[in-house]
């Protein structure tokens, strides 16, 4: 893998520094919006319905998280995803606890229907779940998904023609014909709640400087994953590992993802 490619989608975004519009839960909401200015993009976070279409608008690229997920929202990202499709940025959909309730499967499912989606970034439950395999989903949290998690993901994007990010202790990332395995992060973004969030807002603000989405999701994966492992050896806990881990994203340089980042395709040893 061409780790330089990588460490040159970091410093696109931070020279871009592209608009990112989310839609995206009240749990993590601040964080989303602060991991977006670390990375080196800008933040919105509109969710009123008469708004969504004008900043989708204004954007480049649309970010759309169920974590919280009621009627408003829901109205809010068809209308919002709308525009996105028509001015043609990307969408990347979070379907946080997919499995969980009926409410957020079917969601999801209206969401894939009528949007384009760029990518499906989740963790392997929900993407298990939402491919139709199989996947535990306990709340929020990842219980698995039946059968082999690369064979799952890479199904479901040729099925669907939709890039999949599952992200777990190894991210799968595949458009269905390729796939990269991203082997950056730390165990203590586990420890932390929403950082499968943050990650799909970094995966969205490096979606808008490659057309290439699966090189910009594994770079996206790896520089979050990158950053976590720069942070946890001066952390205490986990709320110290949180404030560290805006610190390393806000200052890993491209040069450091060229030598640290570990992504490799399935086939390679």
């Amino acid at each position: 893998m061409d780790r330089m490619a990588i460490a040159d989608l970091l410093a696109a975004v931070r020279a871009k520094r592209p608009l990112l519009h989310h839609i995206t839960n009240c749990v993590t909401i601040n964080d989303c919006a602060n991991v977006t200015l670390c990375i080196g993009a800008a933040p919105v976070m509109t969710v009123a319905p008469e708004e969504a279409a004008e900043m989708a608008a204004a954007a480049d690229a649309l970010v759309l998280n169920i974590g919280t997920l009621d009627a408003v929202q829901i109205e809010s990202m068809l209308l919002a995803g709308a525009r996105a499709n028509d001015r043609g940025i990307p969408v990347v959909l979070d379907p946080v606890g997919a499995g969980a309730t009926r409410l957020r499967t079917q969601s999801v499912q209206l969401l894939l229907e009528r949007l384009e989606i760029a990518i499906l970034k989740g963790n392997a439950g929900e993407i298990g779940v939402v491919a139709g395999s199989g996947g535990c989903v306990r709340g929020v949290d990842s219980g698995g998904v039946t059968g082999d998690p690369v064979a799952v993901a890479r199904d479901y994007a040729r099925e669907s023609g939709i890039v999949v990010a599952m992200t777990g202790e190894t991210d799968v990332v595949t458009d269905g014909r390729r796939v990269l395995l991203v082997e950056n992060g730390d165990p203590m973004l586990g420890r932390l709640s929403g950082t499968g969030c943050m990650a799909s807002s970094i995966v969205g603000a490096f979606a808008t400087v490659a057309d290439d989405r699966v090189l910009s999701s594994a770079a996206a994966l790896a520089a979050f994953g990158r950053a976590a492992e720069r942070a946890a050896p001066m952390s205490n806990g986990p709320y110290s590992f949180r404030t560290a881990l805006f610190d390393e994203i806000y200052r890993l340089a491209p040069s450091d993802l060229a030598e640290h980042a570990r992504v490799r395709g399935a086939d390679e040893l």
